[in-house]
């Protein structure tokens, strides 16, 4: 994963080695917490049309709670996930339980709604 090549369809992928990048606009509120510009997804198909319908019924914008908006400050291209957990178990010793399970799945949705990238896996 070092290579910077992009991962080949059907190969195990670390997330604790992932890099994770920001992809969409966003802007920190009075009260320190982020605020995401969810970004219009591409129309591909039948499945395409009804993600894009569904965004307009849904919030356009996601505000993250205290946690969120620590790990989201740090998703700068350079900071493994490994490395994110560890500063978040220092941030947060009251939250540790399960700490990497529930980042690798708050990071998984935001890659599924395109607000965030993997370039060593996506490309």
């Amino acid at each position: 994963m070092t290579s910077g090549r992009p991962l080949k369809a059907g190969q195990a992928v670390d997330l604790l080695e992932l890099e994770p990048v920001r992809c969409v606009p966003w802007q920190e509120g009075v009260d320190g917490r982020v605020l995401i510009e969810r970004p219009r997804p591409p129309i591909r198909g039948l499945r395409g049309l009804i993600e894009v319908a569904n965004w307009f019924v849904t919030p356009r914008r996601i505000r993250l709670d205290e946690v969120g908006s620590f790990a989201w400050r740090r998703l700068d291209g350079s900071t493994k996930v490994r490395a994110l957990a560890g500063v978040m178990r220092d941030a947060f010793p009251d939250s540790c339980d399960q700490l990497e399970e529930r980042l690798g799945d708050h990071l998984r949705a935001m890659r599924r709604l395109r607000i965030i990238s993997f370039p060593e896996f996506d490309g």
